[in-house]
């Protein structure tokens, strides 16, 4: 029976027991440090690279899959299930060449590829991976590819998504802003939101003095963003600290009713840029 098989990458940061169960098959980006090379999530859990990042005196470097390993990955799946679609949801291309790569492994089929359909998610992290999970789930009920498409595109445009920055050094070493404004901010105790835009680049929305203001604001900018909204769907990225997580979904349980609510890591290729103490909500309305 034809199917249609899921495909992501690790910076969708699907929990590793959620993937399973849906059936997703994850393709892993790769993380450096120095000259040392490590699989996201597989040869380097996030607890691991939370606890080596403070200690590096170099930002770790990061890199897509090659074009030739997502073509392995499809190749595998054609083999095991011949005649299904593939789904590959990949991190927003205004961040990254993994989309281009799996664009580049599905010309390399040429026909085969022709049931391989490769989308850019214009977001990054969980703010893809719950489209991705919804996908794998729709696809356990025998929707189409075409259906599977119309209903995520849909979570897509009604998802909303803020990051919330503990330091500003990972942003500077990354080049994001110059030395001075890290250092300025780290002395005012400055804690930057950011967000992710339409064409899935990332932007600051607000610089707030504090934590405790910080997350108080990233909750007035959930109430503003989905007027009239009372039941929600959340999930909460920490940095391999889960009370974190847990701390935020008790204080929007005050605001919202939580229906659907998921509790994931941000993985080391995503958190080499945004370093340890950050949260990363993303919300979308109950059906």
């Amino acid at each position: 029976m034809n199917r249609t098989i899921i495909v992501t990458d690790s910076t969708s940061d699907i929990p590793p027991a959620m993937a399973e169960t849906y059936g997703i098959e994850v393709v892993p980006l790769t993380l450096m440090f120095g000259e040392e090379a490590f699989r996201d999530n597989l040869d380097m859990t996030p607890e691991q690279f939370y606890e080596r990042l403070p200690r590096s005196s170099q930002l770790p470097t990061t890199s897509q899959p090659s074009p030739v390993e997502y073509m392995n990955v499809y190749q595998d799946i054609l083999e095991r299930y011949p005649g299904s679609s593939i789904l590959s949801f990949h991190i927003s291309s205004g961040l990254s060449g993994t989309y281009q790569s799996a664009l580049l492994a599905k010309s390399m089929l040429e026909e085969e590829g022709e049931g391989i359909t490769v989308v850019d998610s214009l977001s990054a992290s969980y703010g893809f991976g719950f489209m991705v999970v919804e996908a794998a789930r729709l696809a356990a009920e025998d929707k189409s590819p075409e259906a599977i498409l119309e209903a995520v595109e849909s979570l897509r445009q009604s998802r909303k998504l803020y990051f919330l920055v503990d330091t500003l050094e990972y942003l500077q070493k990354g080049g994001r802003i110059g030395k001075a404004s890290a250092i300025l901010g780290t002395l005012l105790n400055i804690k930057p939101i950011l967000s992710i835009d339409a064409e899935g680049i990332i932007y600051a929305v607000e610089k707030v003095r504090g934590r405790k203001k910080a997350i108080a604001r990233m909750i007035e900018l959930f109430k503003k963003d989905i007027q009239g909204v009372d039941k929600i769907n959340v999930a909460v990225g920490h940095t391999a600290e889960p009370a974190s997580g847990e701390e935020f979904l008790k204080e929007l349980s005050g605001h919202f009713t939580l229906e659907e609510k998921v509790l994931t890591n941000v993985g080391p290729v995503v958190g080499s840029h945004v370093g340890n103490g950050t949260l990363a909500v993303f919300i979308w309305p109950a059906k």
